[in-house]
């Protein structure tokens, strides 16, 4: 069962919502080389639509360094009292906040266990320089992570493309494909949460391989898309 819940991520684990098995989630990446550029509009820094484009920005992309390891570490440290002992933990991240992020896990009380990575095929050629055509996925553990939890062994690396402009709901939404796969990491029939929902395909994935989740999104439009997406009613937090 899929339940997926607009309002803000840190208000929402504040009350009781069950306990889960897994954290798995998208992150807003806050991208950029200097704060300028980290506070372009989204659509300027993840679509090729920039003016035009149908989606809307979402929140969170626009912090300094500092901001956003203080916020992901708040929402990450929320999200793990929610959790079993042995419950997983994936993030999708880019390259530039790669090593704040895996502070932020263990700032957080996670044990971190590695990254994987998220070949996404191709991506805009630079002469002179590697192609910037992987993402990853920093993965950990609450506590104690036994190997004998009935997931089998998962790849280190996925491989799919991005998805394209014409199916997508969501300006950075993730391949299914690639979702589903993530999803693995969490035990059998037991239930995900993702703090920060998108286009609802963690939602999608988890449903698909046998998984419970909640869903946490914070812009409402956002939250709509998904929830047809998902064929689900949005449930707007009152606190």
């Amino acid at each position: 069962m899929n339940q997926l819940i607009c309002g803000n991520a840190l208000d929402v684990l504040q009350a009781d919502i069950g306990l889960f098995d897994a954290v798995i989630s998208d992150p807003p990446y806050a991208s950029g080389s200097t704060l300028a550029e980290k506070q372009q509009r989204t659509a300027v820094k993840y679509t090729s639509a920039k003016r035009n484009c149908p989606f809307p920005d979402f929140v969170g992309d626009g912090m300094d360094q500092r901001a956003w390891l203080h916020m992901m570490r708040q929402i990450l440290e929320a999200a793990r009292a929610k959790c079993r002992p042995g419950a997983a933990l994936a993030l999708f991240i880019d390259w530039r906040n790669l090593p704040l992020l895996t502070d932020a896990v263990q700032w957080a009380g996670w044990s971190l266990r590695g990254v994987a990575v998220w070949d996404k095929l191709s991506s805009r050629p630079q002469r002179g320089r590697f192609r910037q055509q992987a993402e990853f996925v920093v993965w950990g553990s609450n506590g104690a992570m036994p190997v004998e939890r009935g997931v089998p062994c998962l790849p280190g690396v996925f491989r799919a493309a991005n998805v394209q402009s014409g199916a997508r709901i969501h300006q950075t939404q993730k391949p299914l494909e690639v979702m589903r796969e993530v999803v693995g990491i969490c035990v059998p029939g037991g239930r995900i949460l993702d703090p920060f929902a998108g286009s609802g395909s963690t939602l999608a994935a988890a449903e698909l391989e046998g998984r419970d989740s909640v869903g946490i999104e914070a812009h409402p439009a956002i939250a709509q898309a998904a929830a047809q997406r998902l064929g689900v009613e949005v449930v707007k937090w009152r606190g």
